[in-house]
């Protein structure tokens, strides 16, 4: 679709009428909405807030009241505008704001976490097997950890017992043998389980 004169003029035509973009989309046809949107913006047509200017009527003049003082400069009054109407305005409420499910899961520092509940997915040998590679960890700050690191976080972030196992990471993986095997399980054994 390419906007020709003829479709151009059919747009500003409806535009300066008051149609909407998605009236004129319609119309036109083979163009959506934000197309037409765009082209009033490029054509640079007014953003229609309402009321078209009125022509304000010619005002009569006042003969001058004593002619020792000088005639002050007669200046156009401005053109009538329609009020714009006042947004209403909100009671205040001391009524408190629901939080969100994600905000409530935000737990304050030093808070303990709740049980996660992943972990009774977790097949007890992939556990006994992290518990153990966890004891030879080599316990890395978020600084120290490289591409080729495991980057499995241990621990309440909110404390100083916070670490990252820091192992050498599984091929194409960011964790180890071990965190793989937690963090990357088949969807046969999850739905198994679940059973």
């Amino acid at each position: 679709m390419s906007w020709t004169d003829e479709r151009v003029e059919t747009l500003k035509k409806m535009w300066n009428e008051g149609q909407s973009a998605s009236q004129i989309a319609k119309e036109l046809g083979g163009v959506t909405r934000n197309a037409v949107i765009g082209k009033v913006h490029r054509l640079g047509l007014s953003n229609r807030t309402g009321v078209a200017p009125q022509p304000t009527p010619a005002a009569p003049q006042a003969a001058p009241a004593a002619p020792a003082q000088p005639a002050a400069p007669s200046r156009p009054e401005p053109a009538p505008q329609a009020a714009a109407p006042e947004p209403a305005k909100e009671e205040e409420d001391d009524t408190p704001i629901p939080m969100s499910a994600a905000r409530r899961a935000i737990i304050p520092a030093g808070q303990p976490l709740p049980p996660q509940p992943s972990a009774n997915e977790i097949s007890p040998e992939a556990l006994a097997k992290v518990s153990e590679v966890e004891k030879g960890a080599k316990k890395l700050t978020l600084m120290e950890l490289t591409e080729k690191t495991c980057k499995w976080p241990v621990g309440d972030p909110a404390t100083d017992n916070f670490w990252f196992c820091g192992l050498p990471t599984q091929q194409g993986k960011p964790y180890c043998e071990a965190h793989v095997g937690v963090a990357f399980q088949p969807m046969s054994s999850r739905r198994d389980r679940r059973r």
